[in-house]
């Protein structure tokens, strides 16, 4: 649900030591096929990730580090596991290699549809950041309380009561519902094939960053390290699923530790 600027902070530190990129993925941020010829495929694992490659060829970034988070970093192990020549190591923050049940795939991806069905039937003339100065109070309330609703999750932790949350809810504010819900469809959970079964292949340096109090993810990224031959867990204490929002500054310096190795 985030974007780009979401890594400002990061960054802010990062930039200190490398020359940072960073990218909105398709469906967020500013980011979305355009034209007539627009496909949901274009949003799909395999195509988002084959666009990232071009991108990193049209400017000259290979190799690079790679950083992800959440649905990019199930993109980022995409790419570290097909494109392996382009990354010297990754940094993978709260995110899985995909579902390994079949059963519990299409669960998920039932339960992403009916995420994206909500977003799509919110008011037609909500657009995202072209349309924001002109929506209504009703229409904003309207995504805020979806956002709000979608923070509640337990892998989140404490990131409600972060100071800055009010902020960063603002900021989401900025996606476009209905980008939102296409991602959702193509680029979900549900819509992934498991990519455990190549998790051996992966040949680079892994960095697995989690929070505390997000369980679920730590015993996720605890069986990804098993399976990786160069991979490294690191829990931040007191966090959630977002641990580059809520201690920016730790999360940096982990990832500055492990690049410079």
């Amino acid at each position: 649900m985030g974007d780009r600027d979401e890594f400002k902070s990061v960054i802010a530190v990062l930039s200190n030591y490398f020359y940072c990129v960073a990218i909105d993925l398709l469906g967020h941020g500013e980011t979305r096929a355009v034209g007539a010829i627009a496909l949901d495929s274009d949003y799909t694992m395999a195509s988002t990730a084959n666009l990232i490659i071009k991108f990193l060829d049209k400017l000259h970034l290979k190799p690079c580090h790679l950083v992800g988070y959440s649905m990019g970093g199930r993109l980022a192990l995409y790419l570290a596991i097909f494109y392996p020549e382009y990354f010297r190591k990754a940094a993978i923050e709260s995110a899985s290699a995909g579902l390994t049940s079949e059963s519990a795939r299409l669960s998920r991806q039932e339960q992403d549809f009916l995420l994206a069905h909500k977003l799509e039937t919110m008011k037609p003339s909500f657009d995202g950041v072209a349309a924001l100065h002109h929506q209504n109070l009703e229409q904003t309330k309207f995504f805020e309380l979806f956002l709000e609703s979608w923070y509640q999750q337990s892998i989140f932790g404490n990131l409600r009561s972060h100071p800055n949350f009010p902020q960063m809810l603002a900021q989401r504010l900025n996606n476009s519902p209905l980008e939102l819900a296409r991602s959702l469809r193509n680029l979900g959970l549900g819509m992934q094939r498991s990519l455990c079964k190549k998790l051996a292949e992966i040949d680079i340096p892994l960095l697995l960053v989690v929070g505390e109090l997000d369980q679920k993810f730590i015993e996720i990224n605890q069986q990804i390290a098993e399976q990786v031959r160069f991979a490294k867990l690191e829990i931040i204490a007191n966090c959630g699923h977002n641990t580059h929002f809520e201690n920016p500054e730790l999360f940096a310096q982990k990832i500055i530790d492990f690049l410079q190795q």
